[in-house]
């Protein structure tokens, strides 16, 4: 940060270069700082670039730990990962090494806090090279102990934000029995449990009783902790806070990785910036190649996509990922193909385009249509209990589904991004395709509200029509625009309408790191 300048200043400077107007697309408007938004100018990418990098969620040098709940909740994966694809794409547009020259700095934290790098380990208790989340997403545990401090119950609970669970046990109707009450704060959800026994022959046995009763409103399971069991066994009353186990996310994984690899991608193919950059391009391939095999083991060739294995803390072990999740790690696949040619990379670039193309399908209006859980999986049919945790396909939630919701277009963009990589790659898909998935966006999600002002709907197969937040994602899209001009004028036209800046009610919007991607994106279809 240039010194003397202050973060609003910063924030004027993004909107000095606007002016004109855009052809069909709602006119320029004064943001927050009195000067109107040019989101297609590259002065307004870098002055907000310049105010990520006075800190915030989602910093390359954010720890993943116990202190820091960004840090644990994905945050390089949804905030920094945008950053550093946007400085592919600036670059892309304008050719200047300074945009690389930040993604280096910015990826060379980013790797410095791996967890192989730092010593922290995964739930499995495996240190590994990449980067681990827990809260809100991760099954969370509160383990009731009697009175010597003996575990005696794992509660645990699938829902989101366990963290935010208080768990009070008081005494039961009987001397031998205990009530349980769940309180879940952030999704404002509770349960209560009365009357429950430690002892297994007993018709209350607590991990029956709530077997029962799952998924329940919080997605309560339990696993008896006692090598030796006793039927006197009585947790002690009070209070326990449920503690969520990290884990490794593939998409994550993926979305962090990508412009990563992208940056590997140009470097090995041009003689200018091998020169400049062949140390970093080989440095980071390795932390790619080693990234992206993390996720072998959840990785089924028959089908090309990605599971959660069984007995993973999480809600849905043992269940298909959804579709933007497989494919989040294909995009690093499929630059990692272009860098490397290695034919594994190719192989598997194509399984999951044919999965993907396999959940496609057409529309009257000769567009693309797809659900989030993929279509035939477990999830979208639904599955229920067998009877016995060893046998249910799911460990953390015995019973769920059907789920047949639509995509919706935050989690559509990076399928759509795949899409078109890994076809301009020339690996998988065709032109047609490109064309249905740019009317997808042209066809079923831009529109018009009931005052005439451009919006989108919430899915890729329409929906209501969504809120300023749903709108901001749209240039995510951008990738479909070769085959559609009309997503980068109506995309335009949303950012003119509702004036997105890195400053709500006056203060740096948390995470914003996905708005300076999208406005990258708009300088790089702008050409």
């Amino acid at each position: 940060m240039v010194e003397g300048i202050s973060r609003r200043d910063v924030l004027r400077i993004g909107g000095l270069a606007a002016g004109g107007l855009v052809s069909g697309v709602v006119p320029s408007r004064a943001s927050a700082t009195g000067v109107a938004v040019d989101y297609t100018a590259r002065e307004t990418f870098d002055a907000w670039d310049r105010l990520f990098q006075q800190g915030g969620p989602g910093q390359p040098d954010q720890p993943n730990d116990n202190t820091n709940r960004d840090g644990r909740s994905g945050m390089l994966a949804w905030s920094q990962s945008y950053v550093l694809l946007g400085l592919v794409r600036m670059y892309e547009r304008y050719g200047d090494t300074y945009y690389l020259d930040r993604l280096v700095d910015n990826v060379d934290q980013v790797l410095g806090v791996r967890d192989s790098v730092r010593g922290v380990t995964d739930y499995r208790g495996l240190s590994l090279p990449a980067w681990r989340a827990d809260h809100p997403y991760t099954t969370g545990y509160a383990t009731l102990a009697d009175s010597n401090g003996r575990p005696l119950l794992d509660l645990r609970e699938a829902l989101s934000y366990a963290e935010d669970t208080v768990v009070t046990v008081s005494a039961g109707s009987r001397p031998d029995t205990f009530s349980v009450q769940l309180v879940n704060t952030s999704v404002n959800r509770q349960t209560t449990l009365s009357d429950l026994s430690l002892d297994p022959a007993d018709a209350d046995y607590a991990v029956n009783r709530i077997y029962a009763a799952a998924p329940g409103p919080l997605q309560l399971t339990a696993a008896d902790r006692r090598e030796t069991p006793s039927a006197g066994d009585l947790p002690a009353l009070g209070e326990y806070q449920m503690h969520t186990k990290p884990v490794i996310f593939a998409v994550h994984t993926g979305m962090i990785t990508y412009p990563i690899a992208s940056f590997v991608r140009l470097v090995v193919s041009s003689p200018r910036l091998n020169r400049r950059y062949r140390r970093k391009a080989i440095e980071y391939l390795d932390a790619c190649r080693q990234a992206v095999a993390v996720h072998d083991w959840e990785y089924r060739e028959d089908g090309g996509y990605l599971i959660w294995p069984k007995g993973q803390p999480l809600p849905y072990d043992g269940c298909e990922q959804p579709i933007n999740q497989t494919v989040a790690l294909g995009q690093t696949l499929v630059e990692l193909a272009l860098a490397t040619r290695d034919r594994d990379y190719r192989r598997k670039v194509a399984a999951m385009a044919k999965m993907l193309t396999g959940q496609l399908t057409v529309d009257a209006g000769d567009a693309y249509q797809w659900h989030y859980w993929p279509s035939g999986g477990r999830i979208y049919e639904g599955f229920t209990k067998t009877g016995s945790p060893e046998t249910d396909v799911s460990i953390f939630t015995p019973s769920a589904g059907p789920a047949r919701q639509f995509e919706d277009i935050s989690h559509g963009a990076i399928d759509v991004e795949f899409a078109v990589r890994a076809y301009r790659a020339r690996l998988a898909f065709t032109a047609q395709d490109m064309a249905r998935i740019a009317r997808a966006f042209t066809q079923n999600i831009a529109t018009t509200d009931p005052a005439g002002l451009p919006a989108v709907h919430t899915t890729v197969a329409g929906g209501p029509i969504g809120a300023a937040s749903v709108a901001h994602q749209a240039p995510r899209w951008m990738q479909a625009t070769a085959w559609d001009p009309q997503i980068h004028a109506h995309c335009v036209a949303l950012y003119n309408r509702y004036q997105p800046t890195p400053e709500v009610d006056g203060q740096q919007a948390i995470g914003f790191g996905w708005l300076l991607a999208n406005v990258a994106y708009l300088n790089w279809a702008a050409r």
